[in-house]
């Protein structure tokens, strides 16, 4: 295989251009968007995916060795799917077929599978790029094995969701995946350098409105050169914006996040694991960006909940009530008031004292009810409000604790046929060392079995 770049042009003849440009009531040499205008010609040219097309990385060894193979890119939106599936289809001399999961059925595949087999018969090979391929159900997407399997397309799927939950097992033992990074600020800011290549001017903009511009795109390359060409429409005699002014000028883009997809679970992660990792400032961040995205307070609010049993327990018994306090203020106050009880809340549990022996000590008595059943409990520790309760034994050996020495009768109240365990095991932090002595102290005092004296 030899390099070669690759434009609309690489995949049509003039004659081919003129048509679509004519189809599409324009001109041949009408305007286009600006980003289909940097839309890189060479893999080379693809800024912020180096850890797959660079020397070495996954795709340029697949270019390398002219073998390329059905694989699924996975990665937000405007980072380059489209375009390294593009290039390619040009450096392997594929016809390259497009269709999108949103808008596409079984009737659009069939014709591209019969345009693939006309295809193959004169020697040229397809390839076709899916985007939104998550969008497909499990029945159309087990409908690309065969003809994958068969060599008759090579299949690149674009998706902005994770494969392993959006994407048929089937699938994607065909398929290999390769993540595609957000674009960071140095990619961005390249892209920008290429604008004003193109545009033969500098951006309107200050050194600070730059930065805030890039942090508008949030990662997203195409977003970033739409904003910069709202910028060039600008008079070209008008002076450098300050970030006040570029936020009036154009849409502030609103944060990736899906509430119902993997962003949500991620972020919400990325806060439960701030707070364990007593990392206040980050948590805060995760917060703040979760309401930005739109997520439910009362969710953030009852996973504020979880974590006060989970991760801090009876370090600080109180953290439980902060964050049902905090709850009730966002249920009294709504948005945005309430959302600061939510920070409060989220400033409490990570900076508290942190256990987890009470998780562990109920996952051990889970895990023991499981093997035990159904033992009673022993005498002294049921009720006998019947005579013949009373007969059988209930209540028998009962010592009531407020009448012990130091209000403790030491009675054991495990089933008698079950061995004592140990399920809790209190840390050194918080007020769990205070509860650690009081366990010391009555494991001391607690009466053995009668069948270990006699």
């Amino acid at each position: 295989m030899t390099p070669a770049s690759v434009s609309f042009r690489g995949q049509l003849g003039d004659s081919d251009m003129s048509d679509l440009f004519q189809a599409a009531g324009l001109e041949k040499g009408a305007p286009r968007p600006l980003a289909d205008r940097l839309r890189p010609t060479s893999l080379g040219e693809v800024v912020g995916q180096d850890h797959l097309l660079s020397e070495g990385g996954p795709i340029a060894r697949m270019v390398a060795m002219d073998r390329l193979s059905s694989h699924i890119l996975w990665g937000p939106p405007g980072v380059g799917k489209t375009t390294i599936a593009r290039l390619l289809a040009n450096e392997s001399g594929c016809e390259f077929e497009q269709i999108s999961a949103v808008f596409s059925g079984v009737a659009d595949l069939r014709k591209v599978f019969e345009r693939a087999e006309a295809r193959r018969a004169i020697g040229k090979g397809t390839l076709l790029f899916v985007d939104e391929i998550h969008r497909f159900n499990r029945a159309q997407q087990d409908g690309f094995l065969p003809h994958m399997e068969s060599g008759l397309i090579t299949l690149i799927g674009a998706t902005t969701e994770n494969p392993s939950f959006e994407l048929n097992p089937a699938l994607l033992s065909r398929a290999q995946v390769f993540t595609l990074n957000r674009l960071d600020h140095d990619a961005i800011e390249l892209l920008l350098a290429r604008a004003e290549q193109i545009e033969a001017r500098p951006l309107p903009l200050t050194v600070e409105s730059r930065a805030t511009l890039i942090g508008m795109a949030d990662g997203d390359g195409r977003f970033a050169l739409n904003l910069a060409e709202e910028l060039f429409a600008e008079p070209v005699e008008r002076p450098a914006l300050t970030p006040e002014e570029l936020s009036k000028l154009v849409q502030r883009r609103a944060p990736i996040y899906d509430k119902g997809q993997e962003a949500h679970y991620n972020l919400v992660s990325a806060l439960h694991k701030s707070v364990r990792g007593s990392d206040v400032d980050a948590a805060l961040y995760w917060l703040a960006r979760m309401l930005a995205g739109g997520e439910d307070p009362l969710f953030i609010a009852r996973r504020l909940v979880r974590m006060a049993s989970e991760d801090i327990g009876m370090a600080d018994p109180t953290a439980l009530q902060i964050c049902l306090a905090a709850k009730d203020s966002y249920d009294f106050l709504g948005s945005p008031e309430g959302e600061l009880a939510l920070a409060q809340a989220v400033v409490h549990l990570a900076t508290a004292p942190k256990s987890n022996a009470t998780y562990k000590a109920f996952k051990k008595a889970q895990q023991a009810t499981k093997i035990t059943g159904s033992l009673s409990p022993p005498p002294h520790a049921m009720n006998a409000p019947t005579k013949l309760m009373k007969t059988l034994g209930y209540s028998d050996g009962y010592i009531y604790d407020h009448d012990a020495e130091a209000g403790f009768a030491g009675l054991d109240y495990f089933p008698p046929e079950m061995a004592r365990e140990r399920f809790y095991a209190p840390t050194s932090f918080g007020f769990e060392k205070e509860i650690e002595k009081r366990i010391a102290f009555w494991d001391q005092r607690r009466k053995p079995r009668r069948e270990d004296t006699e």
